[in-house]
């Protein structure tokens, strides 16, 4: 059975622990309504945009080639060149956010099967084990995760779409924690390029095809007769000079969803760690307060036996 001193000092030691998991959990969600309010006040902007696309391929844009191309297959085809782009955090004590990031990432390297992957790693701790995977970052991009901003996301945004459209890669996806709620955020992969359909082409090319495939939120009536306004100078010149706005806002979106996902998951590990070391601390005091009784009532029946004795 442990001594006082022990009891004393284990009580001393959560008390420590508690202090700073109550810190961290106060930061973590002053972080996150400052995160929640940027991703789902950026959200309804990127619908909007999306809802614009559609209306142009209602019009009768097409999508350029150069965004829908796909690689060769067959046994004869190169061997694919793919950018993975992996978001994860620059610090722990978030649960199994990072976790679930990497586990993502490494599933979704291996269904590439025997392709070039290349993967950018967002936030230290993907990239730590990316390293140990094998699959090193071409650069740092730990500013990113800590303090995501619109200007360095679109710069490496541009960066993997002008590869993309010259060739040296033909595939371009995203890994990263999708925030559904405080309590809940999902680890998605999605691909930036090359580009599906988007929702609204189909009913251009047949009027009677559903108005978005199956899982697709469709944001805008399908019919060039629900168009109400005059484009210029003219839908494609519209559609091609959005497109390449919608990548660069798809990729720092995936960003913001991230960052939200972080903070919401490092205040319930936090809260949940904190709930914890109170439950272990009132075990402690108990445990300390029967020890310290036992003691006492030890000490006076030694005392009474010895006065016995006289």
């Amino acid at each position: 059975m442990p001594s006082l001193k022990e009891i004393k000092g284990r009580i001393g030691s959560v008390q420590s622990t508690l202090k700073i998991t109550s810190a961290m959990k106060l930061v973590a969600s002053a972080k996150l309504r400052k995160a929640q309010q940027t991703i789902e006040g950026m959200r309804p902007y990127e619908r909007k945009l999306q809802g614009m696309l559609e209306h142009l391929v209602a019009s009768g844009a097409k999508l350029s080639g150069e965004y829908t191309r796909t690689p060769a297959a067959g046994p004869d085809a190169p061997t694919q060149r793919i950018a993975l782009v992996a978001f994860a955090s620059n610090s722990s004590l978030c649960g199994a956010f990072n976790a679930n990031a990497v586990r993502l990432t490494l599933e979704t390297i291996r269904s590439y099967g025997e392709a070039d992957v290349t993967v950018y790693s967002i936030g230290r701790k993907m990239a730590d084990a990316m390293r140990k995977a094998g699959y090193p970052s071409p650069a740092d991009y730990q500013k990113l995760a800590d303090k995501p901003a619109y200007a360095p996301a679109a710069e490496l945004a541009e960066k993997l779409m002008a590869d993309f459209l010259a060739g040296r890669l033909d595939r371009i996806d995203l890994v990263y924690n999708h925030f559904v709620s405080s309590g809940k955020q999902v680890p998605v992969r999605e691909t930036l390029l090359p580009m599906g359909e988007i929702p609204g082409q189909a009913r251009n090319e047949d009027e009677s095809a559903p108005t978005a495939s199956p899982g697709t939120p469709s944001l805008i009536p399908g019919s060039t007769r629900d168009l109400d306004y005059i484009l210029e100078p003219s839908a494609s010149a519209l559609l091609a000079d959005l497109l390449p706005k919608s990548l660069r806002l798809k990729f720092y979106t995936a960003l913001l969803d991230s960052n939200a996902s972080e903070h919401a998951a490092r205040t319930v590990a936090m809260q949940t760690a904190t709930d914890n070391g109170e439950d272990l601390l009132q075990e402690l005091t108990l445990q300390y307060n029967k020890s310290r009784q036992q003691k006492i009532t030890s000490e006076i029946l030694d005392l009474a036996g010895g006065s016995q004795q006289q």
